[in-house]
């Protein structure tokens, strides 16, 4: 989950530094823009240090490659939102003025938008002000209202921007954040494996990891703490999950297997080879004109170790098939000890893609079907059965 935080010229910008900590800590990956008034009052600097995004603050900046930056950003983001707005950017805004990036940021973006004015108590109660709120409202945005008190320049009023706290709860309520696996440990595993064959050559799979990571980024959101068992992948890391690397099953399985007595909940959406070289060579093997064999080994079943262990965590599985998919998808739930599966046909080369149709399997009923859907709404929906799970064994 990414957002865009524009942050304007106003003496509460430095109260942007605590939205975006507050929005970290619940999993929101966050990029910075700054106006060129707000640097007169926060620099780029302090937002970089807390954040692994650069901060933005020109349309056209020198000696980096000239992309659309505006359009890659509002593509990538699910969320807008100005804290603190001036009355400048909300004229802006009303009035479809695009002379700076925040500006035309906001017309190039279908994501929603979030705004969070502060200003002097005459300029809030101006009627050009009032009419430019008027027209952001119509077009479906949020406001945060200022809060009446003590302002910068001495007077009394409505025109403080709200509090830190009220404004996070608002972006989070928006972006549809909740807190239902707060307390919670969730282990993912996510990627491929790759088993050595050579210092140069290797076994593994398409797997890209987006749907491990999809799931990551979702149990953030929730409140839960994740810990993410991650093959090779060349993805970014949901903000918030703590990241553990490995390349082979047997390195999955050992980190797996110290995470799992902590856990509360698993979801391995991992792709482990079911298969591994002997040995690894030490040296690269020369290529030969004649047919040459691999001795392979099987990898052990990390997935039924985990079910033999189980002492009360909900064991949810994947299964990747390309006949039989229900069948041999519930086969597998049953001897592995699993509470759910998730089984999707591969048949038709899904692997890296952003969609997918997968079928959920419970000990209980008929499988539900999600069509065509995002991993990230997959990943949703996943959750929305361990909580439902989780409430009933309350």
């Amino acid at each position: 989950m990414k957002i865009a935080l524009g942050v304007t010229g106003c003496i509460a910008a430095y109260k942007a530094i605590e939205v975006m900590r507050g929005l970290q800590k619940a999993g929101v990956s966050v990029q910075v823009v700054l106006t060129r008034s707000a640097m007169e009052f926060v620099t780029p600097l302090t937002f970089e240090s807390l954040s692994s995004l650069n901060v933005i603050s020109e349309m056209f900046p020198r000696g980096q490659n000239m992309d659309i930056r505006h359009i890659s950003v509002a593509q990538s983001i699910q969320l807008l939102a100005v804290v603190p707005a001036t009355a400048n950017i909300l004229g802006k805004f009303a009035q479809g003025i695009a002379d700076d990036f925040l500006s035309t940021l906001y017309l190039s973006t279908p994501a929603p938008v979030l705004i969070a004015p502060a200003m002097n108590v005459e300029m809030w109660r101006h009627p050009a002000v009032r009419a430019n709120v008027e027209i952001l409202k119509e077009r479906g945005h949020s406001f945060v209202d200022p809060e009446p008190g003590q302002l910068a320049c001495g007077m009394e009023g409505e025109g403080r921007l709200a509090e830190v706290d009220s404004i996070v709860a608002r972006i989070l309520e928006t972006l549809k954040v909740d807190n239902t696996l707060a307390g919670r440990k969730i282990l993912i595993t996510a990627g491929p494996t790759v088993e050595d064959i050579d210092p140069i050559r290797f076994l593994s799979n398409r797997s890209s990891g987006k749907m491990g990571y999809a799931v990551a980024e979702a149990s953030l959101r929730r409140g839960a703490e994740v810990h993410l068992v991650s093959g090779p992948t060349n993805l970014q890391v949901p903000n918030g999950a703590r990241l553990i690397r490995v390349r082979s099953a047997a390195e999955m399985k050992d980190a797996v297997l110290k995470l799992y007595p902590h856990a509360d909940i698993v979801v391995k959406a991992a792709a482990v080879a079911d298969y591994r070289p002997v040995k690894m060579a030490q040296q690269k093997l020369k290529k030969k004109k004649e047919e040459v064999g691999l001795h392979l080994v099987p990898t052990d079943d990390i997935l039924e170790m985990l079910g033999k262990q189980k002492k009360g965590q909900v064991l949810v599985g994947f299964a990747a098939e390309t006949e039989h998919l229900v069948e041999s998808a519930r086969d597998k739930m049953k001897r592995k000890n699993l509470d759910f599966m998730v089984a999707n046909d591969v048949s038709s080369g899904v692997f890296g893609l952003d969609t997918s149709t997968v079928h959920i399997l419970s000990n209980s009923g008929e499988p539900e079907i999600l069509e065509g859907q995002t991993k990230q709404a997959i990943a949703d929906r996943i959750l929305d059965i361990i909580v439902e799970s989780l409430r009933s064994k309350a």
